[in-house]
């Protein structure tokens, strides 16, 4: 599926989480038993509260992501950068492939 200039998206990969849009992926520390994300509940200009399946509960529960603190810390202006997001939805076709082709460079000899 496609994603639009206004939508970002949400999964995991091992023990982090991954919020990607214009061209930036950002990853950030996820809950130890964190399975996986399952669906974006609401987005609120960098505040998403989400369901989230984790190892100990067989259903999935609302998590809370506040980006904004994770941004600065990063030294990303939080303001600008969140300011044209309009929508985030889980896909995790779309990380997987990106953080494949990373390890792919970071393993290759190029």
């Amino acid at each position: 599926m496609q994603s639009s200039d206004h939508e970002a998206i949400l999964s995991s990969s091992g023990n982090f989480t991954a919020f990607s849009f214009g061209g930036r992926h950002i990853r950030f520390k996820a809950p130890y038993s964190l399975e996986r994300y399952v669906d974006v509940l609401h987005w609120d200009n960098g505040y998403l509260v989400v369901l989230a399946k984790y190892r100990h509960n067989a259903q999935p529960e609302e998590e809370y992501i506040d980006l904004k603190p994770i941004l600065d810390d990063l030294f990303i202006d939080s303001a600008a950068f969140l300011k044209p997001v309009k929508n985030v939805r889980v896909d995790y076709a779309r990380h997987y492939d990106y953080y494949q082709y990373c390890l792919l460079l970071k393993n290759s000899k190029i």
